[in-house]
């Protein structure tokens, strides 16, 4: 049969156009495309054996080859696979068939940049054309499994190709590519180079379950037929059984995807069947990268299709809190060149996401119970980070709450669960008590604590940037609120407590009313009010927020961020039982009889509010006046 011209619909002309002046701005993902379709004829194959005993197919070596030639500058890819008859080569090769590819052109019109423009091609089934970009030839030779003749189809990629029938084809398809001279700067690379080959064998099909061979020396003198060595190395290990994978081989792929030295801390296999059917392989490092909070850090889940790579760094599929985790999902129904923007609009996708982070999280619960020591590792590694999804992901808050851990006045050195901290509240306590600050040995000689050690009353001690942040939006833990001892109101005293002294309380509230209120005025342009406390038993003042305040912490670091934040007046609080605040109490009665006296007590006031900020870990607004305060007062005193 004669070979027969044929012209390229408009459309499919237009899109060649712009597939030639490289839509693609990494062109070797032709090289993926190919590979991808000759293993999916392949699966094909073995598919149809299995429904049609009857099928004279020779499925001895199923395998993909690919074969450079340098001299020529031709370039190979070739399986064995289902392959294709004369109607199909026209339908699916000639015209792009049932591609949208109207649809695709408009789209690709309205795209606004070049990689927009890129990730649009794999919606309509055009990867083959993708072998343009990187040659001037495309001769493709085909014959159906069965079929006794094969077809050839040919184009320059001009807007005509030819299909002609052929009677030695073998069983398969192989494409073969007359490729452009070498351009590096239009990232047009040397496709006969051997290293170039497999470097893209194994950046994007390392994991397709066929072999792929390449030629693994020149031919001889006595050119003989070069031995041929398999390029890939086919340990999908997510796709195999449980049992038939050793801890080395998760290990080896673990570091293969994450560039880490070190095991992993603990693997997790997720497997879904089926609307939706996708497979996960995901590891927890065992110790944080340097980059972590740095931005632009990347996410460790690559994302596959078929078994074919597609990107590194998915997104769409783990969440930023858990951007340490590493691992490998591979889809069964996503286009291969599925875009980023798709993805995070793909239904299918988000439900695959909520799961892989309820996997992740239970996996973490389940490390407390089963590797104490493990999840030890985990949390002073990794606690900081996971601890933002208390603030991202409202879903998943309580799971969260559930895995963190905590340092305590309970513990000197170990750390606490909410859970743990709940089951040893004392009889009648109804609040989880907490204090946020720099450091551990800040908190527990701050003011703030005294009432609570009195009181035998656990408090956790958070000293990560983020506690500041995620405390003010977690209202609660399992019916218990979460309150803060340096904010708010304290009342720790039982109801017995309170009514016995009720009656001391109202008595020293009338005593001190008009301290208060002279205090309030005197410092009014620093604080919002002046009230007695019932958190002090030692010191003689304390600086505390309003209950639904921003803390000094959190005001410093929306600053630090270039943010405006209004500043906040807080609440000084004076402990009626200590000296220091007693005699300040009776000099300001005295002020009557000795009016002399008042700017010496407004400065005594005024050293009460900064050594409570000082002991606070605040800064003063004048410290030069505070020290030539106290310094005078020293003096007297000697």
């Amino acid at each position: 049969m004669p070979a027969e011209t044929f012209e390229f619909q408009v459309e499919a002309r237009q899109l060649l156009q712009m597939m030639i002046h490289s839509i693609y701005s990494n062109k070797d993902v032709f090289l993926r495309e190919l590979i991808s379709n000759a293993s999916d004829a392949l699966d094909k194959l073995r598919l149809e054996t299995l429904r049609d005993d009857t099928l004279q197919a020779d499925t001895s070596d199923l395998h993909i080859s690919i074969e450079a030639d340098k001299e020529k500058r031709t370039l190979t890819v070739r399986d064995n696979g289902i392959g294709m008859s004369h109607d199909e080569v026209v339908q699916l090769i000639g015209t792009i068939a049932n591609s949208g590819t109207a649809k695709f052109l408009r789209e690709l019109k309205e795209a606004k940049d070049a990689a927009a423009s890129e990730e649009l091609i794999g919606q309509f089934g055009v990867g083959f054309y993708a072998s343009f970009m990187v040659a001037d030839e495309v001769t493709l030779v085909t014959r159906r499994a069965g079929e006794g003749q094969g077809t050839r189809w040919n184009s320059d990629g001009e807007g005509t190709y030819t299909v002609e029938s052929v009677d030695d084809a073998p069983q398969g398809t192989s494409v073969t590519l007359r490729l452009k001279p070498e351009d590096t700067e239009d990232q047009l690379f040397d496709y006969t180079s051997p290293w170039k080959l497999r470097e893209i064998v194994k950046r994007y099909s390392d994991f397709i379950t066929w072999p792929i061979r390449m030629a693994a020396a020149a031919p001889g003198e006595d050119d003989a037929e070069p031995a041929a060595e398999t390029v890939n190395s086919m340990k999908a290990l997510w796709a195999r059984s449980k049992d038939s994978v050793t801890a080395e081989e998760y290990s080896e792929l673990y570091k293969h995807i994450s560039h880490d030295w070190t095991d992993p801390l603990e693997t997790i296999r997720m497997q879904a069947e089926g609307t939706f059917e996708y497979q996960a392989l995901l590891f927890l490092p065992s110790h944080a990268p340097q980059d972590l909070f740095m931005q632009g850090h990347k996410r460790g889940v690559q994302l596959y299709v078929k078994r074919v790579f597609i990107m590194d760094d998915c997104e769409a599929l783990m969440p930023t809190y858990l951007r340490f985790v590493k691992g490998v999902v591979d889809a069964q129904d996503l286009s291969l060149n599925v875009s980023r923007e798709i993805l995070q609009q793909d239904r299918q996708i988000e439900m695959m996401r909520r799961r892989l982070v309820k996997k992740v999280l239970s996996t973490v619960k389940e490390m407390m119970s089963a590797s104490p020591e493990n999840y030890r590792t985990f949390w002073k590694e990794f606690g900081r980070v996971l601890k933002e999804g208390l603030l991202q992901d409202f879903e998943n808050r309580d799971a969260l709450l559930e895995v963190s851990s905590f340092a305590s006045t309970q513990d000197e050195e170990g750390l606490t669960t909410l859970r743990s901290y709940v089951d040893r509240m004392k009889e009648g306590q109804d609040q989880i008590y907490f204090m946020t600050g720099e450091s551990r040995a800040a908190m527990e000689s701050s003011p703030h604590m005294e009432a609570f050690r009195a009181k035998g009353l656990e408090v956790l001690l958070l000293t990560d940037p983020v506690d500041e942040v995620w405390v003010q939006s977690v209202p609660e833990f399992d019916g218990k609120q979460l309150q803060s001892i340096a904010k708010g109101e304290v009342d720790l005293d039982s109801d017995e407590e309170k009514e016995k002294a009720e009656a001391e309380r109202e008595q020293r509230q009338q005593e001190y009313a008009g301290l208060l209120a002279w205090m309030t005025e005197q410092l009014g342009d620093s604080l919002k009010e002046v009230r007695l406390s019932s958190r002090l038993t030692v010191s003689p003042a304390c600086i505390v927020s309003d209950t639904h305040d921003v803390t000094p912490a959190l005001e410093n670091m929306y600053r630090a961020m270039g943010e405006e934040v209004p500043h906040i007046k807080r609440i000084l609080e004076l402990n009626p039982s200590h000296a220091l605040i007693s005699s300040l109490r009776k000099a300001h009665a005295a002020l009557g009889s000795e009016p002399d006296a008042g700017t010496e007590l407004a400065e005594t006031a005024e050293l009460v509010h900064g050594l409570a900020l000082l002991s606070d870990g605040g800064e003063l607004s004048d410290p030069a006046r505070f020290s030539r305060l106290m310094a005078d007062r020293l003096e007297r005193t000697l």
